[in-house]
């Protein structure tokens, strides 16, 4: 029987175990792979503790799979599923869970895999790349524009920066002092986190901010939100759309389509956006890997290798 990494209940890591489950069978409108590789996220370990998304009422039937990205090889279409076979290599969103040696992916959130994009970058871009993608393009900043993008040292914002430079936009990136050298490397000015953010913004931007992509909340969110002229140009994908609201913004609203999967493909394969992968893990050492991120010291992003 193949093996997956689930959680049996919410609460801790104690909760989490590998175990042998039966091969889930694709239902209308999914695809079932053999797995190569799936992302690490910190929503992983968040659903594990109770964390549930805006509109969800279902409860979960546990054990419940971790991860929300994977790629693999298709071995199973459901029905209704066209533009894809058996044996196709592909990437995309899971249905129940991708730490595991088979995972089900809803086909309208799957795209094929360019033979250059290997299977560990691959299965980075469906959740930190493409919530990314959705926000800079939300923003709808024209080539020359500068744009803050908090968080920056992390998935999402690593991500962010480097479309939004890919676009044609100067990026301004708030992380701690310890990832300075990283998010300069992604080609944008750096500003440490902390109190009196605004002030620092605007000393390495004289000529003020024209959009904001928000990936922290909280204070940093309400201090970003008071470099803007037009507050319309506050996006956030790290508060609540009342919080953001108040403000005169707005929650990044994600396509979750192979487009967007496939536009982001394609930056990584022209140079344009690396996925920066920092450790893999094999699927029998799951919970290492996701304790470094739920530690919070991961820089990049943690993927899991499946062993074919």
């Amino acid at each position: 029987m193949p093996k997956a990494y689930v959680f049996t209940r919410y609460g801790g890591p104690e909760t989490e175990a590998l175990v042998e489950v039966d091969r889930p069978r694709p239902g209308p409108g999914e695809i079932l792979v053999a797995v190569r590789a799936a992302g690490v996220n910190p929503v992983d370990w968040k659903l594990r503790n109770g964390f549930r998304r805006p509109g969800e009422t279902d409860a979960p039937a546990f054990p419940e799979v971790f991860g929300n990205e994977a790629a693999g090889v298709v071995a199973e279409l459901g029905d209704g599923v066209d533009g894809f076979a058996v044996g196709d290599e592909v990437f995309g969103n899971t249905v129940a869970g991708g730490y595991a040696e088979y995972a089900l992916l809803a086909a309208t959130v799957t795209a094929h895999k360019p033979a250059e994009l290997s299977f560990r970058d691959a299965a980075t871009l469906p959740v930190a790349a493409a919530t990314a993608y959705d926000g800079v393009r939300q923003l709808d900043r024209p080539v020359g524009a500068t744009v803050l993008i908090t968080g920056a040292g992390g998935g999402v914002g690593s991500a962010a920066v480097q479309i939004a430079r890919a676009f044609g936009l100067r990026a301004v990136g708030v992380a701690s002092e310890g990832k300075k050298d990283f998010v300069e490397s992604l080609g944008a000015v750096h500003v440490p986190s902390g109190p009196d953010l605004a002030a620092r913004v605007r000393a390495v931007a004289p000529d003020g901010i024209d959009g904001v992509y928000d990936l922290v909340g909280g204070e940093v969110l309400a201090d970003a939100a008071t470099l803007l002229t037009d507050p319309t140009k506050l996006i956030t994908a790290g508060a609540p759309a009342p919080v953001v609201e108040k403000l005169g913004g707005s929650r990044v609203e994600r396509a979750r389509n192979t487009t967007v999967l496939d536009a982001v493909a394609q930056l990584v394969v022209g140079g344009r956006l690396d996925p920066h992968v920092t450790q893999t893990f094999p699927l029998d050492q799951a919970g290492e890997a996701l304790r470094t991120v739920e530690d919070g010291h991961a820089r990049g992003k943690i993927v899991i290798e499946v062993a074919v």
